[in-house]
């Protein structure tokens, strides 16, 4: 008799294709499902594009299912993941945010629209091969735990699952390192073994923001604008606010005498704002769009350690609430590049006490 069915999200590479080995090895009744999320494009297009997505990993998922003798299907999500992520994305850096489209893709799509229809043809889980677990804490509440590699852990873009999304999540990579997946995967003659990991934003394989950005805003564009100083100097001019971000020093072509760095993004005026190494760091951050994930708040004076982007170490903070859905995070120590639009993600222990956006 077959166990609790799960459907695994199989991205076509190793570590999605061991979490469905792992699954049925425990004995839950797998399916293997890849989301499709390409766009329109031509079939050479969908071939290059799609990173965790596009037809070559529908390719080697599919053959990594027949290996495994799961069933396996490919699931339409194109309108989700245009609405949720790409759209969102585009926004954003019109905004003069800096996005992280790997959250939002997680919450909104890998998780509410497949979980969604996971449930409506019967299954109870889904799950995924990323670096991190799932645990229950003593009061009730379940959170993402820090995986057993820091060098893989990944649940800094996890941080805005839901308790009722997590009730019905297996993470099984998560007690794993990398080299040990990989080994499994060639022990049990997986076809993607040794396959590469994906390392681009799945929708702008070239790395080029902008250019996506100006093909999908048009007019929208403000174009060409002031670089300044924080009491308004203008010390030149900019290529458009959508390439640059908090903290940037590369491709400025500016000559301003020391080391500069992008230390403020006004899209109402169309201004980049300039200033030394010292004034990109900040003992202070506001966020909103709160996550309550291990906490169901956040206690006056507990500490936390925060992380502001996904490759930072973090660092020491307590959390002051301004309302119900804004925080303010007070640091230890100075933190460097605070970036509008990426998340503040708060941990107590190895646990996810919850997170939000920057503002």
């Amino acid at each position: 008799m077959k166990g609790p069915k799960v459907v695994v999200g199989m991205s076509g590479g190793v570590d999605s294709s061991v979490a469905a080995y792992l699954l049925k090895k425990q004995g839950y009744d797998v399916i293997g499902i890849t989301m499709q999320i390409w766009q329109d494009e031509e079939e050479e297009a969908q071939q290059e594009n799609g990173g965790c997505c596009g037809l070559s990993a529908v390719e080697d998922a599919r053959r990594v299912a027949q290996r495994l003798e799961i069933p396996y299907y490919v699931m339409n999500f194109k309108e989700k993941f245009r609405q949720n992520v790409m759209d969102y994305f585009v926004e954003e850096y019109l905004a003069g945010r800096t996005p992280n489209p790997c959250i939002a893709c997680n919450r909104y799509v890998k998780w509410e629209a497949l979980l969604q229809r996971s449930l409506a043809i019967g299954a109870e889980y889904i799950a995924t091969g990323h670096y991190a677990r799932i645990a229950k804490l003593p009061g009730g509440r379940l959170a993402i735990s820090n995986s057993v590699t820091a060098d893989k852990d990944q649940t800094y873009a996890l941080y805005n699952l839901t308790q009722e999304q997590l009730r019905h999540t297996l993470m099984p990579v998560g007690d794993y390192h990398k080299d040990e997946i990989r080994l499994l995967a060639e022990e049990i003659g997986l076809p993607v073994a040794r396959k590469k990991d994906s390392q681009e934003i799945c929708f702008i394989p070239d790395h080029d923001y902008a250019a996506f950005i100006e093909s999908q805003a048009g007019e929208r564009l403000k174009g060409e604008g002031n670089f300044v100083t924080s009491d308004g100097q203008v010390l030149g001019r900019h290529k458009g606010i959508t390439h640059y971000t908090i903290g940037q020093r590369r491709g400025l072509n500016i000559a301003f005498g020391t080391r500069t760095f992008v230390k403020e993004i006004r899209p109402d005026t169309n201004e980049v704002v300039l200033g030394s190494g010292d004034e990109v760091f900040t003992d202070t951050l506001v966020a909103d769009h709160i996550n309550y994930m291990g906490l169901p708040e956040f206690e006056p004076g507990k500490r936390f350690l925060g992380k502001i982007r996904y490759g930072h170490k973090g660092a020491m903070c307590t959390v002051e609430q301004l309302g119900a859905d804004k925080i303010c995070c007070h640091f230890e120590e100075p933190v460097r590049a605070v970036t509008p639009g990426q998340a503040v993600v708060l941990y107590d222990g190895e646990y996810v006490a919850g997170g939000g956006t920057i503002l």
